[in-house]
């Protein structure tokens, strides 16, 4: 082997450079230890204590210390599923956008392509292009984009804007760079806002075109004040309000009117008009109680409000409320100088009911609104947030204003003096407080917003008045949520695969190649510690998927040990010498061809695997990718220095033991003569997968197909699922599912409650639902404890997820398109690298079929299987999986073929594709009992969330390898042409 000296150099090198980056990792563990064991089972108080020595240095290289904050940057990133923590994808709104570029343009065209552009969004279309369609096909050559009353605005005009003489097509170039801008400024804002937050390594990036952005936030553990922290749009407004004695008649004419289409009349004690004085002036508790009756707004008041409070009501009534205040009968009764009166709710607040009973309530309020309905002022002139207390000692956020805030703060202020009137802090159409002015104008732009604010609330909201506000809405189509318990339990799960798995591997090496097997295990061992040291380097990210892809780099990289091996034991039956032997093995004509071929097309599915998957799912591919680099680097290189250096001391190595040493050898199983078999096996298999998928059982997609929530919660004790699923369904109004989930005090409760519906406010009414139909399982748990699962017992949600209607479509079509596009790819590569399409055609079938029985054992089996076997992104990711390992065997086979004929093997095609099949069988057998030993190993320790997973891998191994040996071949052989048989016979005769 040439430049050996360089090789070692490098090898030596990278294992320093690994060593080096994983140090930080160990050095990090141990503190995080020490705090565990520092703080019990307190994770505040673990919290408090890692804070705490931050900028302690906690690691001395010699040359130079470093602090805990710094290790813990350098420590090799763990996944949520590992570490626990929040994943969010967000959709930032284009509709919004647009609206604004259009400056809430009125023209219908315009309005009527958003709304289409919503109705027809399919899978991997964008939102931009949708509307575009739109509104060609509504304005029919009308109307243009570029019409002053749409884009052709002032706020646009100007250098690089958009002029009324532009084409639509010129226009749409623009506004799609200021769509793309809105997004770039989103992305930063939530930066900001997630920067200033504290988390440890958060991860935000932008998903392409789609106006999405994922945020990945690991040891997060109050999952509904960071999706508040996320998902607020920041729209912070300033807004004069109207007095309750000034709407009075309104509430009571809108009430009347109520009467004729909500209920019916009947003879109670109705509010008559004239007796709205002493509606207004009667505050005892039961006076608004009295007058309860055939009352359809007042009935719903749980009690009478005062200055600019109009009355508290339920929650729940909010969207009652909300529709009578829409209806233009109803906004019909406001006065002249109330037509443009805006109704908003405060935060939820408890009081006190006529019962003297605490109730949750909100206030409402009704805004003065101008001629074009916007606030007074808005929040674009906030210079300076921060979280303080008020005189009272409560809780609050003080804002510094820029110049023109501060003079129109003034002007507004004064008004308010003047007219004993309030002005009302509203953000992101919630009512803060609604403060009077009691002592004349105020100067300065100084100001404060008050409420009912606890300390991590005030930080959150002056965090976010500093970051800026959003220049759209951003909804929360996807969401993963993973306690820091099923995060450990994931982890020990993974460890105990791994390790396990390395040593069985390990052991039958030795056992099988003897001496040789050592050298590939020390190769092997090399190989995980480059791998680590890469991802720690480069700052990759390490998932429970990614543990299984590290797990199966174990059997890839025995793997071109393997076919080396083999390869030298056939070269020293025909008389070689070792020396001769291990060369013709590592040569482009021995095993190096064949290996590189196989590893290329697992590449290709790798590489499709990362492009197309997200989350966890980009972890198993990445490093799976990452493995087979440096598999390849350690078996090829590695192992042959070991190799050359027993030669050159002259020790013997026969690559066997004496128990192994004729196992899988001297095979004349004639495969091609068997195909009829085969043909009509593997036909049944088809036909009764395909039958069972499309018209019997079909496939248990999960929630990334099809939208909707999950929650994996564990109870105090065994728990009966279906019991629970009846008490869910009827908590939700809607069926809600409910299995058994590893130990039976375990349970994965999936509901698409709502899922078409986006906002923080939606996850939370679903969670307090959960929570409520729950509550008797856990009589001593509060809700933030079930929600987040971090009591001692660890007992609620270990993990939800969320995946919304749009973004589930998405996935689906990528995973379509993803397994599809792999089989493409591949059938492409072999027609290169084979110049002929029977080769290609041969693989695809085999691949084809292996698929088709692996949805068909899933279609047959989930519905009894003690196991879940779901639709999912986790599949998708084993079904390319056994694309990539289906391929590994038949090119294997298929470059035998190709040596055979570019060779001098006498007999028939037939003969030369069985002798093929027979002489590559031992590596066959080898590799594929391998890669079943592992798998296995993963199914039976690598933890419940991931058993599905690997059981599909498993299945498509063993699938996999009979197709491409009954399969594959038989299809080659029938493929190829007659007179090409007989040209490569001739060939083979005369030689």
């Amino acid at each position: 082997m040439q430049n050996k000296g360089l090789i070692k150099f490098f090898a030596i090198l990278f294992a320093l450079v690994s060593i080096y980056q994983l140090s930080f990792t160990f050095v990090a563990n141990n503190v995080k230890g020490e705090a565990k064991a520092f703080a019990g089972d307190n994770p505040d108080k673990e919290l408090k204590y890692l804070d705490s020595i931050g900028k302690e240095k906690v690691f001395s290289l010699g040359f130079t210390d470093f602090t805990y904050n710094e290790v813990k940057n350098k420590q090799l990133n763990k996944g949520l599923d590992l570490e626990g923590g929040i994943n969010v994808i967000l959709q930032i709104s284009v509709k919004d956008v647009l609206k604004g570029l259009a400056n809430n343009s009125k023209n219908p065209v315009f309005n009527k392509s958003l709304a289409d552009a919503t109705a027809n969004l399919e899978g991997n279309k964008t939102y931009l292009n949708k509307f575009f369609e739109a509104f060609e096909a509504n304005s029919k050559g009308t109307v243009k984009l570029a019409s002053p009353d749409i884009f052709a605005n002032r706020s646009l005009q100007g250098d690089g804007g958009i002029d009324f003489q532009m084409t639509d097509a010129q226009a749409q170039k623009v506004i799609k760079r200021k769509v793309d801008e809105s997004i770039e400024s989103a992305y930063k804002v939530l930066r900001e806002r997630i920067d200033k937050f504290g988390v440890t390594q958060p991860n935000i990036q932008k998903l392409g075109e789609t106006g999405r952005i994922l945020v990945e936030l690991p040891g997060a553990k109050d999952v509904d004040r960071i999706k508040k922290l996320l998902g607020g749009k920041a729209q912070l407004e300033f807004w004069e309000t109207f007095k309750i004695e000034e709407v009075g008649n309104f509430l009571v004419a809108a009430n009347e009117a109520l009467k004729k289409t909500e209920v019916k009349k009947t003879e109670t004690k109705a509010v008559a008009k004239d007796s709205l004085n002493a509606l207004l002036t009667d505050n005892s508790k039961d006076s608004l109680d009295a007058k309860k009756g055939n009352n359809p707004l007042f009935d719903k008041m749980i009690v009478q409000g005062g200055g600019p409070v109009l009355g508290y009501f339920a929650t729940k009534d909010t969207a009652a409320i909300n529709g009578y205040f829409k209806r233009p009968d109803i906004r019909i009764l406001l006065g002249a100088d109330q037509h443009n009166a805006k109704f908003v709710w405060s935060k939820p607040t408890t009081i006190k009911d006529a019962k003297a009973k605490e109730v949750e309530a909100v206030e409402l309020y009704a805004l003065k609104g101008n001629r074009d309905n916007v606030p007074a002022m808005s929040g674009g002139v906030v210079t300076d947030a921060k979280d303080t207390f008020d005189q009272m000692g409560k809780p609050a956020v003080s804002m510094q204003m820029n110049s023109q805030g501060a003079k129109v703060w003034e002007e507004l202020t004064g008004r308010a003096f003047s007219q004993k009137g309030y002005i009302a802090i509203v953000l992101d159409n919630i009512v803060y407080s609604a403060p009077g002015v009691t002592s004349g104008p105020i100067a300065g732009g100084r100001s404060e917003i008050t409420g009912s604010f606890d300390v991590a609330e005030t930080k959150d909201l002056a965090n976010v008045l500093n970051a800026g506000k959003l220049p759209a809405s951003a909804d929360i189509i996807q969401s993963t949520v993973v306690g820091p318990s099923l995060g450990q339990a994931a982890i020990d799960a993974g460890t105990i695969s791994s390790v396990l798995g390395f040593l069985l591997v390990c052991v039958w090496m030795v056992f099988y190649y003897g001496k040789a097997g050592w050298y590939a295990n020390l190769a092997l061992l090399l190989n995980l510690l480059f791998l680590f040291g890469i991802m720690a380097s480069f700052g990759f990210v390490l998932t429970l998927p990614g543990i299984a892809g590290i797990v199966l780099t174990l059997g890839t990289a025995v793997d071109a040990n393997i076919i080396i091996y083999e390869r030298a034991k056939e070269e020293l039956r025909e008389g070689k010498s070792l020396s001769e032997a291990v060369a013709a093995s590592y040569g482009w004509h021995g095993a190096m061809r064949s290996i590189i071929d196989a590893n290329v097309t697992h590449v290709l599915t790798g590489a499709i695997l990362f492009i197309f998957g997200t989350g966890p799912i980009k972890g198993f591919a990445l490093t799976l990718l990452i493995g087979i680099v440096t598999s390849l680097f350690t078996s090829i290189f590695i192992a042959r220095i070991f190799i050359d250096r027993n030669i050159a001391g002259k020790a013997d190595l026969t690559f066997s033991t004496s128990i192994t040493k004729n196992w899988f050898t001297n095979f004349h199983f004639d495969f091609i003569k068997v195909k009829k078999f085969t043909y009509i096996f593997s036909s049944i298999v088809t036909v009764v997968s395909l039958t069972s998928i499309f018209f019997i059982n079909g496939l248990d997609e999960g929630v990334d197909f099809v939208g909707g929530r999950t929650f994996q919660v564990k109870f105090e004790k065994p728990i009966d699922a279906t019991v629970v699923s009846d008490e869910l369904s009827a908590a939700f109004g809607t069926p809600v599912e409910a299995k058994i989930l590893g130990d039976d005090d375990q349970l994965k409760i999936t509901t698409k409650y709502k899922i078409k519906e986006d906002g923080v406010a939606i996850d939370e009414e679903v969670n307090q639902k959960l929570y409520k139909a729950l509550q008797k399982y856990y009589p001593n748990t509060s809700y933030d404890k079930f929600i987040n699962s971090f009591d001692g017992k660890k007992v609620g949600v270990l993990q939800a997820s969320k995946v919304g209607a749009s973004i589930s479509e998405d996935i689906k079509t990528n995973s379509y398109w993803a397994v599809l596009g792999a089989m493409a790819v591949i059938f492409l590569y072999l027609m290169v690298s084979f110049r002929k399409w029977q080769y290609s055609l041969g693989a695809i079938a085999a691949v084809a079929h292996d698929v088709i029985f692996v949805l068909g054992i899933y279609s047959l089996c989930y519905k009894f299987m003690p196991f879940h076997m779901e639709m999912d992104q986790h599949f998708i990711a084993a079904i390319l999986t056994v694309i990539g390992y289906s391929m590994n065997d038949t090119v294997i086979v298929f470059d035998r073929v190709r040596e055979f004929i570019i060779g001098n093997r006498k007999g028939s095609f037939e003969d030369i594709v069985n002798a093929s099949i027979n002489t590559t069988l031992s590596r066959t057998l080898n590799t594929s009992l391998m890669m079943i030993i592992v798998l296995l190993t993963m199914f039976i320790f690598g933890g419940e969330s991931i058993r599905g997973f690997i059981f599909a891998m498993l299945i498509g191994i063993i699938v996999g390898t009979y197709s491409s040996l009954f399969i594959a071949t038989p299809v080659l052989v029938d493929t190829i042409s007659s007179d090409e048989k007989h040209t490569i016979e001739d060939k083979h005769n005369k030689a």
